[in-house]
């Protein structure tokens, strides 16, 4: 086992939660798992999954489909239901990956809610929904931008956000099981419901760390990933600027460091990432 995954087992002794796995990966894809609860090894990694969405997107951008001051209206225009507010025909891409559609606080989340709080139709249901405030004005998180996300991706490739993955990315860097919730109308959720491994989810990861290249092979362009950065998709620095991360709800973590190309999957309930991520940071091995 590694320094780093030997002094973070000591150091979790000494915490009052358990993680259930926490896996590192370098730039060549090497990955080791510290296993610390038995549990199943696919668990929901809740809105870490964002990151898979906003990088289907950017798999999207590199083949020139898509750019992210693109309109959703004008991509989605079959879609559209009779009666939504003029203001969505100004709403773009970018806006769905900085949470700046105008849409509630939390909205569409499908693990604090029912799904027949939502309809049949998910879309139809989003769109048509009070919007909360001006878009591109404030960010008000939510899952439902991310699902919007989805059905872009799925609008544009032919095929479902998750089948877009397995084709273009994880069949290239030998993802094992993988499944993503969906809506009633078979639309991947985006925003969250996505149950892998930590050992698969620190992959992605190691994508960003590594400039869009894993095991040698360029599956992102070095301008996606600095887009991404730059403008906080789905990846946001801390507060030092060394590490890029995204949580997920019960203490999901996926976070990169770039000047050591290095990432970091944690899956648990009730951890407190931030500190696991924090003694990572500045492990000196």
């Amino acid at each position: 086992m590694s320094k780093l995954l030997d002094a973070l087992n000591e150091y979790l002794k000494t915490l009052p939660f358990k993680i259930f796995r926490f896996t590192e990966a370098d730039a060549d894809g090497n990955t080791e798992t510290l296993i610390c609860t038995d549990a199943c090894p696919c668990q929901n990694c809740y809105s870490v999954a964002k990151t898979f969405t906003m990088t289907a997107v950017g798999i999207l951008y590199d083949k020139g489909l898509l750019k992210p001051e693109d309109k959703i209206c004008d991509i989605l225009r079959d879609e559209i239901p009779d009666g939504i507010d003029p203001r969505w025909y100004e709403n773009t891409i970018d806006r769905a990956l900085t949470h700046r559609l105008g849409l509630p606080e939390g909205f569409l989340d499908i693990d604090c809610n029912r799904s027949t709080d939502f309809t049949d139709d998910y879309l139809r249901y989003l769109f048509l929904y009070p919007l909360a405030c001006e878009p591109g004005t404030q960010k008000t998180y939510s899952d439902g931008a991310f699902y919007l996300l989805s059905c872009i991706v799925e609008k544009i490739s032919g095929i479902s956000l998750d089948n877009f993955l397995w084709k273009e990315l994880f069949v290239h860097m030998d993802y094992q099981e993988v499944a993503w919730s969906h809506c009633p109308k078979g639309h991947a959720m985006g925003g969250t419901g996505l149950y892998l491994s930590s050992d698969d989810m620190v992959k992605l990861g190691i994508l960003y760390a590594n400039n869009g290249v894993y095991k040698g092979k360029r599956l992102l362009s070095e301008e996606w990933v600095k887009i991404a950065l730059d403008r906080r998709y789905a990846l946001a620095p801390d507060e030092t600027g060394k590490v890029y991360f995204k949580d997920g709800m019960f203490g999901q973590k996926l976070f990169v460091i770039p000047s050591e190309k290095k990432a970091y999957a944690l899956q648990s309930f009730g951890a407190n990432a931030d500190i696991i991520m924090k003694f990572v940071r500045d492990f000196k091995g």
